[in-house]
This record gives C-alpha cells, structure tokens and sequence, in this order.
C-alpha cells in the first residue's frame, strides 16, 4: 500500500496499480475531458483507470466524476455520457446525476452564438455496493414546527433537510496556476457527504491539489495521483501539513 497524505508525481495507473483492493473510500477528481483546456500536453486512457478505480475502491466507496463535453463541428461530443455509461458496464451504479452550477455573472454567450449560455458540469455519482451518506442539510423546511405523521412515531419537522442536487458556487479569480481548478466548497462538500473522517480519498487527477487540500482540512486522508511536475508542486505548496 501506498503512504497516505502523499501526491505521487506519475500516471494515476501507476498509483493504482500498486494499491491493494478495495482501499480507497471516497474518489473526488474532474479528469482533463475533451482537450477544453491545455494541461500541458498530457492526457489520458478512461476505460483502463475506469477498471482500475472499481478495483480499488470499497464496496461502501463512491467515486465524484466531475466532467462536462466540448462543442465539436456543431455537437456536443457527449463525453460525459459516454463516460458515465462505461463506469456502469463494468458495475457501479450510477447512484445520482448531480450539477455543478457555475456562477453565471461571470459566463456569458458571444454574440454571435445560437446556444445559451454553458454554466455546468455533471457531477456523476457512483457506487460500488450501497454508499454510505452524510447528507448536508441546508435546505430550509416549509413544514418546521409542524407534526410529521409519515412514520408510526410522530415528530417535529425539522428545520432543515438535505439540499437539492444541484449545487451553485461561486467562482473566484484562479490563482492556482492551474487550467481548471473547481472550488474548495465543491470538494469539501462531496467529501464531507461521502466520508468519514479518517478516512482515505483519492484524486487521480490532482492538478492543483484542492481534494487533497480539502480531505486535510476535514480530518481525511489523501492520496493523489498527477503527471505534472510542475502541478504537483502548485499542489503540495497549497495543502497544509496537518497531523492526523
């Protein structure tokens, strides 16, 4: 097994091939689709990591696949489809199609476009057996205060609920050095859903390390793959050492 809290500077292959099965509890990554952004050359080969990540992850594991299509000679390639369905072939389930709502004061349509504005990705979900869920509950009840008389048990409702799956963040100015970096909210969200603490999540794309930042700082481990060199030192510079 590998060490834990460490950034291997190689291909995610390579990182997984030397796990044993079913290790890993959570994954969180958004893997460099449709060439929509220079990562410096690099790219990668889906349905062998897609294998490798059903290895390893645990039966009560979940992977985050945070991903969206390119516009190509009129169409929209339909990656993400494609991707989703091959993670299914091979037997996870689809356990929910969630969406990444970027803020759309800072996206706009050119003008001469005949499309509306792109303001999301997916975020696929994906199990191995039954996952285990925190749910965040933000969400405002309508009914708090009153009698729930669903169960044979009659209570209170609840002030709050579980939020919808569509999650808005708000996107800051990327000072990362970085293409592509989602917001800390997004990954600390889905870790704090999909995990406990003390448990291990990997990014096999680590880029500019915001799983990795964000697994520390909620009291997980982290393990990250990334081909880069030059990434994993924006990574390793961004994550804070911390004592588990």
């Amino acid at each position: 097994m590998l060490n834990k809290d460490t950034i291997y500077n190689e291909n995610c292959l390579d990182t997984m091939r030397k796990m044993d099965d079913g290790v890993i509890d959570l994954v969180v990554t958004s893997p460099p689709y449709d060439d929509l952004r220079d990562y410096e050359g690099y790219s990668f080969d889906f349905e062998p990591i897609a294998d490798e990540l059903y290895r390893v992850i645990k039966e009560t594991g979940v992977i985050v696949w945070v991903v969206g299509d390119a516009t190509k000679n009129g169409s929209e390639t339909g990656t993400s489809f494609k991707q989703a369905l091959y993670f299914m072939s091979i037997g996870f389930n689809l356990h929910d199609t969630m969406i990444y709502q970027k803020n759309s004061s800072k996206y706009s349509a050119r003008p001469d476009s005949n499309r509306y504005t792109q303001i999301f990705e997916y975020m696929f979900v994906f199990s191995k057996g039954k996952p285990k869920a925190n749910l965040i509950c933000d969400k405002a009840n309508k009914w708090a205060g009153h009698m729930d008389w669903s169960g044979k048990n009659s209570s209170p409702v609840k002030e709050f609920g579980p939020r919808a799956n569509i999650w808005t963040y708000v996107t800051s100015l990327n000072s990362t050095g970085h293409p592509a970096p989602y917001p800390e909210e997004l990954a600390q969200d889905h870790i704090l859903t999909w995990s406990d603490e003390g448990e291990l999540v990997y990014d096999p794309f680590m880029g500019s390390g915001t799983t990795a930042k964000m697994a520390i700082l909620n009291k997980r481990h982290y393990i990250g793959s990334e081909l880069s060199s030059n990434y994993c030192n924006i990574a390793n510079k961004r994550v804070p050492w911390i004592m588990l």
